[in-house]
């Protein structure tokens, strides 16, 4: 059987469904990835968090004012302990499940904020963000894969899209928690925002085991049973004759079983035969570009980046924090949703081209500021600054976030995990969580140096760099959005694997699809006019 004709098996499938996000069974489905997808707000509370308080003057008189390789280390040492989680992060999710995964990482998070909050001294404050990031290393490894495995066929690439927004809905919560206490004239001006990073992983402990298991993971150990009632009842609304829920087993098997024997899964595996070595490209050079793309200065460094244009007042830095992070959350969201309906390149390209265009912009106005501001007077104030330069600086950031909203935040978690076929999915996540802890060790241990070194000339880089990342994935990323709907991630691993063996993984398909069909048809037949409610996309 033709790919082809599997997509027109889902299609049919789909004919007739009330398909709406916010309808019956489908809304508490999208509730419970919901709770899944505030993973990545830690890892987002958290840059916001080191952002505003770097504006914090009880902060830096408490921490000695921490300026080059040790402000550097402040940020960097939360990535190094989820790189330090990498080799463990895989197997907790293949062996004990995705949730488990996401309660162990939990965990440790919340008792590593507690010392973080009470932290004495440097070490301690340090020593407490490294175990903040392993905790984070767990149950980021977990919480993409339960999205994509769990989610309605029809919503799966917009609601993994929509992982990485979250991000920004902790910085939301971390830069107006700083906005609020920076007028406090004590410690807890640093220690409420910091206490308050453990809210996302205190709720998601709390509801965890009451949301349902993978149903590809249960089927992989065995369990098709617990996995049909998973389907049963998150995807057909309790109806367990609903045909829907064979074809997604179907699907699962033939896929396990068919990576099963074609491979035997180790890490040589990721990196053997052609397909996943497409995979692997694109998804090591999607990880680095979300961080080696400037937005790393901006997201844990914004102070200096503002200091560096005249805008020094920490009232005026923290609401610009604020209100950036409010617009970020709404424009990825935007992109986010748009993925299905606009494709994974266009995107991508696009985004990355208005980067190039903004960032550039940015670096000219920040070189005009600092020429007219080399004249200072006794104070040590410009004399002649050119303020127009400095606020063309704050806008062209704004549009700068946008346009990587576009390329490099929804699109970069939900586009790794479904071209990555089931049995290398963990392992495969966890190569492009090493890649992504290893550039934002490098970059925000190397940010601060180079901003105090070279001032805007630093920026240059990242123009030349930003043109770099346009024609790598101009050549090298392929597009994975289906042209009569979304893709199953069965037929995505055809692209990737080539048409020889899409048609063998289709081929447990052949003999039951016609009679499927006719049990669809038989289905609808419930309904009085023949069809269920009008079907619309998410």
């Amino acid at each position: 059987m033709e790919a082809g004709n599997t997509m027109d098996a889902m299609a049919v499938m789909m004919s007739g469904r009330d398909t709406r996000w916010y309808r019956g069974h489908l809304l508490k489905l999208t509730m419970i990835c919901f709770l899944i997808l505030i993973t990545s707000m830690t890892n987002g509370y958290d840059g916001s968090m080191m952002n505003g308080l770097q504006s914090l003057p009880y902060w830096e008189d408490y921490f000695h004012n921490p300026q080059g390789g040790l402000l550097g280390l402040f940020n960097a040492i939360q990535s190094i302990g989820g790189f330090a989680s990498l080799p463990i992060a895989g197997g907790i999710a293949d062996r004990f499940g995705r949730r488990m995964g996401i309660f162990i990482g939990c965990t440790i998070m919340i008792i590593a904020v507690a010392i973080q909050t009470a932290a004495q001294d440097i070490g301690m404050f340090i020593g407490a963000r490294a175990l903040i990031g392993f905790g984070l290393g767990i149950a980021a490894t977990a919480a993409p894969l339960l999205i994509t495995e769990i989610a309605f066929p029809v919503h799966r690439a917009p609601i993994t899209s929509l992982y990485n927004t979250t991000w920004y809905l902790g910085s939301i919560v971390a830069a107006w928690a700083t906005f609020g206490t920076f007028q406090l004239t004590n410690n807890w001006s640093w220690r409420i925002p910091s206490v308050l990073q453990g809210l996302p992983s205190i709720i998601q402990m709390l509801f965890i085991f009451f949301i349902p298991e993978s149903p590809r993971w249960l089927v992989s150990k065995g369990r098709e049973d617990q996995a049909r009632r998973v389907i049963g009842q998150y995807h057909c609304g309790g109806d367990m004759s609903d045909p829907l829920i064979q074809f997604e087993i179907d699907e699962i098997e033939a896929a396990i079983e068919l990576e099963q024997q074609a491979r035997s899964v180790t890490w040589i595996s990721l990196f053997r035969d052609p397909g996943n070595l497409k995979r692997m490209r694109i998804i090591i050079g999607l990880a680095f570009f979300s961080q080696w793309s400037g937005n790393g200065l901006v997201s844990y460094y914004l102070s200096k980046v503002l200091k560096a244009v005249g805008i020094t007042n920490p009232f005026d830095q923290t609401l610009i924090n604020g209100v950036l992070q409010i617009f970020n959350y709404i424009t990825s969201i935007t992109f986010a949703l748009l993925i299905d309906k606009l494709g994974r390149r266009v995107l991508c390209l696009g985004g990355i081209g208005c980067m190039i265009v903004f960032f550039t912009l940015q670096t000219i106005c920040s070189a005009l500021y600092a020429e007219s501001a080399k004249d200072v007077n006794a104070a040590g104030d410009p004399i002649h600054p050119n303020k127009s330069a400095g606020h063309a600086v704050i806008a062209f950031i704004f549009l700068y976030y946008m346009s990587y909203n576009a390329a490099l935040n929804g699109l970069l978690v939900s586009y790794t995990v479904e071209i990555l076929p089931f049995l290398i999915r963990a392992k495969g996540f966890i190569i492009f969580s090493f890649a992504i802890d290893l550039s934002l060790i490098f970059n925000q241990y190397v940010n601060p140096i180079a901003l105090e070194k070279l001032g805007w000339k630093y920026y240059i880089f990242y123009c030349v760099w930003l043109v770099f990342e346009f024609g790598y994935v101009w050549m090298f990323m392929l597009e994975t959005k289906g042209k009569n709907g979304p893709l199953s991630l069965e037929e995505i691993a055809a692209l990737f694997d080539g048409q020889e063996n899409a048609i063998v993984a289709r081929t447990h398909f052949q003999d039951s699809n016609k009679q499927q069909l006719e049990q669809v048809e038989h289905f609808n037949e419930k309904y009085e006019d023949g069809r269920s409610p009008v079907t619309t996309n998410m």
